[in-house]
């Protein structure tokens, strides 16, 4: 089944209440989609993230990732500030994939680390409690919660 009519079927299933859950065949084309990704855009100012991220795509078996420079302090202003960070990046690149990190929500909230495609549809994620709490590195952090985020799809580690 290809992506978009697998989105376009279960749309369908839950409008007309059949829908009994994600399939196997859902998960796959997931994989498949970010398997696929030509040009997967990460936006960030210093980089730190980006050499996290690849150094987990890579262990994955996924197409590497670039880092899209662009400011996004005005993130933080939203109600879902990881969410409006890809956004950003979409709407600033042409690319397959954004994969963005930010706070969850308000202050205190956490954190939030999102694959989206290139329509702004979530794929998976990973989150972390607020750094206060768990007092670990932001590469740590990182690393964990994008794991987290291919696990969550049936991604394996390759070897």
């Amino acid at each position: 089944m290809a992506f978009e009519k697998m989105i376009k079927n279960a749309f369908n299933q839950s409008r007309d209440n059949c829908r009994y859950g994600d399939t196997l065949e859902e998960i796959a084309e997931i994989q498949d989609y970010i398997k696929n990704a030509k040009r997967i855009c990460i936006p960030n100012k210093t980089g730190i993230k980006v050499k996290v991220l690849n150094e987990v795509l890579k262990e994955y078996g996924l197409p590497q990732a670039e880092i899209l420079q662009v400011d996004t302090n005005t993130a933080d202003t939203s109600r879902i500030p990881a969410l409006a960070k890809a956004y950003i990046a979409l709407d600033q690149c042409e690319c397959d994939l954004i994969i963005a990190r930010g706070r969850l929500g308000i202050p205190g909230s956490g954190s939030l680390l999102v694959f989206i495609d290139n329509k702004g549809r979530i794929l998976t994620a990973g989150m972390s409690p607020s750094h206060i709490i768990h007092q670990k590195s932001i590469e740590e952090t990182v690393y964990k919660e994008a794991v987290e985020a291919l696990e969550k799809i049936g991604f394996k580690k390759e070897g």
